[in-house]
């Protein structure tokens, strides 16, 4: 490795990097945001995007100084030489991606930690799934919908339920998405989810798990609205039906 240019090439990947960041940065991957989770989340994706960038940065620099610096020459078709190792190389390229994904994971246990975080007058709501529509159960008010209906500024814990097969609950504007597993409540599956809308407005809740022919169309309205609104639309709900024997 003697002769190789280190400041350059740590130079030329610091240039890519910042131009790829640039670039995939630009797009807005996410879209709205509806929640008090989406702009924590959305950093956590701009903060992998920035790391992805340096890695990929990495990868493309050495690749491209290798294939110029250690080039064969025309008419030169022997063997290369037999190379012993590097142990300078080898402890840089497994230390640095353990650095990167060890610092990943624990920001994104972080950030899950605070947006799971449960507040003591959080709304209670049960969210049922089955092949190909969503039913929304408010225990504390008796009643039922077809619709999710909930009042901005709230926190919602949602207990997610499947009566069938295995669907997803997701919200793009929330940034929320959790799986609903046959058998929750109970098995020992994570069946419930914490979020709170901040943003008023109309959005969808869409199925994102395949579950059958009719996954496509397994969609549901969410509705965000005052204190009030919210109020005056529980009211015209009917009663949960009583269970079946």
């Amino acid at each position: 490795m003697q002769g190789v240019p280190f400041l350059k090439i740590v130079a030329a990947i610091i240039v890519l990097t910042a131009i790829t960041s640039v670039i995939m940065l630009i797009p807005d991957w996410n879209g709205e945001q509806a929640s008090t989770a989406a702009g924590k989340v959305d950093t956590l994706l701009d903060v992998a995007i920035v790391l992805s960038s340096f890695v990929f940065s990495i990868v493309l620099v050495m690749l491209g100084y290798s294939l110029y610096r250690w080039r064969a020459k025309p008419g030169d078709e022997s063997d290369g030489e037999p190379i012993h190792g590097n142990t300078r190389l080898e402890i840089a390229w497994t230390v640095i991606p353990t650095v990167i994904v060890t610092f990943l994971a624990g920001y994104s246990w972080i950030v899950l930690d605070d947006i799971e975080a449960k507040d003591s007058d959080r709304m209670k709501l049960e969210v049922v799934a089955q092949q190909f529509e969503w039913d929304f159960n408010y225990p504390e008010a008796g009643v039922t919908s077809k619709e999710l209906h909930v009042p901005v500024d709230q926190q919602l814990e949602l207990q997610l339920r499947a009566l069938d097969v295995i669907h997803s609950f997701w919200v793009p504007e929330w940034r929320i998405k959790r799986d609903l597993v046959p058998g929750a409540p109970g098995a020992g599956i994570d069946d419930n989810v914490v979020v709170t809308p901040d943003r008023e407005g109309t959005f969808n809740v869409i199925c994102t798990e395949l579950c059958g022919v009719g996954h496509a169309t397994m969609r549901a309205t969410v509705v965000v609205e005052s204190e009030a609104d919210f109020k005056q639309w529980l009211g015209q709900q009917q009663p949960i039906p009583a269970p079946t024997q």
